[in-house]
């Protein structure tokens, strides 16, 4: 049984949004944490996102002319994002996911570095990107909840603006060693991203509030990204969710004070390029 791989398609977006629900769905459900994505709309919704957008590349595997899995790879920074990768439950385990991985990575050619986030619990797919070259680079918990207080004294946060964005990169360089202002351009047009401001400078900032999925974040300081959070929670009309590596234990501790809960836990693993972050951060699953 050998699939065949070929381009996605927006015709496929139906197809791949029932396999990226029903595989999140049955992972989800055999480990007992909530499932990702609510609908087989939403995950059709998500699918029909990325076949949409150019700086997206996608890959679908069929069988007998039928779509039974999909992967996608953010391309517009210099570091290639992996997610989300899915498999139809009737055919896992039968080789498809790691040719779709195989896929995306010889896609990925010279590029510096690639990045995915994938769920702890989920052993077998860690396994798959360890056994391709992934590894593993911080263990992370995705938290949801607005915090209780306000942004502190001394902080000013709001709304990014596109004039933030050549500030917002120069930050996010210092603390990763590369920027992803794409990214950041791409949040401004479909989110609403914050920024904070101390001594009248951006100090952080992060791209998709409510968003997980999509948001990241980067700070110079822990005060900063307290800020931040607050700051953010204050103007979000839904609960702030976001990736947050606990080794950051301090940062961890304030979250869980102001309200916000540990929702599963997941891992960032990374291939290529990697600087140990110099400063206060969170990923997306997009690395």
């Amino acid at each position: 049984m050998t699939p065949q791989l070929r381009p996605v398609e927006p015709a496929d977006a139906e197809a791949c949004g029932r396999i990226i629900f029903e595989a999140f769905r049955g992972i989800a459900d055999q480990h007992g944490f909530p499932w990702d994505f609510p609908s087989v709309e939403a995950g059709t919704q998500l699918a029909e996102t990325f076949i949409a957008a150019p700086s997206i590349y996608g890959v679908v595997a069929e069988l007998d002319g039928r779509v039974v899995g999909s992967n996608f790879m953010a391309e517009g920074d210099p570091i290639r994002g992996i997610g989300p990768i899915t498999v139809d439950p009737a055919v896992q385990g039968s080789g498809v996911g790691r040719r779709l991985m195989e896929a995306a990575l010889e896609r990925a050619g010279d590029a510096i570095g690639v990045r995915l986030v994938q769920d702890a619990f989920n052993t077998r797919s860690m396994s798959l990107y360890a056994s391709l070259g992934f590894d593993v680079r911080e263990p992370l918990l995705l938290m949801c909840g607005t915090p209780h207080s306000g942004p502190d004294l001394g902080f000013s946060v709001r709304p990014m603006t596109v004039e933030d964005v050549g500030a917002c990169g120069a930050l996010c360089t210092v603390v990763h060693g590369i920027g992803r202002t794409h990214e950041l351009q791409e949040a401004l047009r479909v989110f609403m991203p914050f920024v904070v401001e101390r001594e009248g400078r951006i100090t952080g900032y992060l791209s998709a509030a409510t968003f997980w999925l999509m948001n990241h974040g980067v700070a110079e300081t822990e005060l900063d990204m307290r800020a931040l959070l607050a700051g953010a929670g204050a103007m979000s009309a839904e609960p702030l969710s976001l990736l947050l590596p606990t080794r950051q234990a301090n940062l961890f501790r304030w979250c869980l004070h102001q309200g916000m809960r540990a929702i599963k836990p997941m891992t960032l693993m990374a291939m290529g390029h990697y600087q140990e972050p110099e400063g206060c951060y969170f990923p997306s699953v997009l690395y």
